[in-house]
């Protein structure tokens, strides 16, 4: 279980892509137990963000540092931030034709049980344990079979999303625009599995356009970024605010 009460601290952070800067000076601390909302305007450098903490290859980090409980992983590879503890829900989740759901989901789940120096799960009770997961979110265990997001609708890529933060128990997960694409009961679904999952040990991190998620999840804290910073920070209210008069009169 983690100590550290700041779980996540970004401190002057500037990235750019070919030359181009997309976050600018950028600060950030998320500590243990909170649900932090990142919204803003297309191009204001939100998805960016998720990419960066994450280890997007694609993007330079021109200045700045990110500690991950107290540890600097500014540079460190994706899969080392991933086995210390952060999981990235993807906006545009990849398809993986010829790889069955559920044999990638039990290989992401036994890689941490490995990396943790625990007995890994056989596919029977690998299964078992899936089972009990997707009748919180709504899916048919057919679903697991498929082809890794191939085929999948909007709302099944996205809830497959949820099911591997669900298995994988990350202590910070980063959902990059997990409700866009989604009809209200999935959305809902997804709400709640959000809400059930965050602990006082874990932290979230949303990055989203829609007020209907931060009504749903009631984030403990709500960031608006314009042109690549934060620029104002507050709580769930300042999501409404946004919903009612728009960011060009809050920015």
């Amino acid at each position: 279980m983690n100590t550290c009460k700041k779980i996540l601290e970004i401190s002057n952070l500037s990235v750019s892509v070919e030359n181009k800067v997309i976050i600018n000076n950028l600060d950030l601390v998320i500590n243990t137990g909170e649900i932090h909302a990142i919204m803003g305007k297309n191009g204001s450098g939100k998805s960016t963000l998720a990419k960066v903490i994450s280890g997007h290859p694609l993007y330079s980090i021109d200045k700045g540092k990110i500690l991950f409980k107290n540890k600097d992983i500014t540079y460190e590879e994706p899969d080392v931030r991933a086995h210390d503890g952060i999981f990235l829900g993807f906006q545009y989740p990849v398809e993986v034709p010829g790889v069955s759901n559920i044999d990638f989901l039990r290989s992401a789940y036994n890689a941490k049980k490995t990396h943790l120096k625990e007995d890994i799960l056989d596919p029977l009770s690998f299964f078992k344990l899936v089972n009990k997961e997707i009748e919180q979110i709504n899916i048919e265990s057919k679903f697991l079979n498929r082809s890794l997001n191939e085929g999948f609708s909007g709302g099944e890529k996205k809830k497959n999303e949820i099911l591997q933060m669900s298995l994988l128990q990350r202590e910070l997960c980063i959902l990059d625009e997990i409700d866009s694409g989604l009809d209200v009961d999935a959305l809902k679904d997804i709400s709640n599995k959000i809400k059930n999952f965050h602990k006082p040990y874990n932290s979230i991190l949303l990055i989203t356009h829609y007020q209907k998620l931060i009504d749903y999840i009631k984030p403990t804290h709500v960031h608006i970024m314009h042109e690549g910073n934060i620029k104002i920070s507050g709580n769930q209210e300042l999501a409404t605010e946004i919903d009612k008069y728009g960011y060009e009169n809050i920015v």
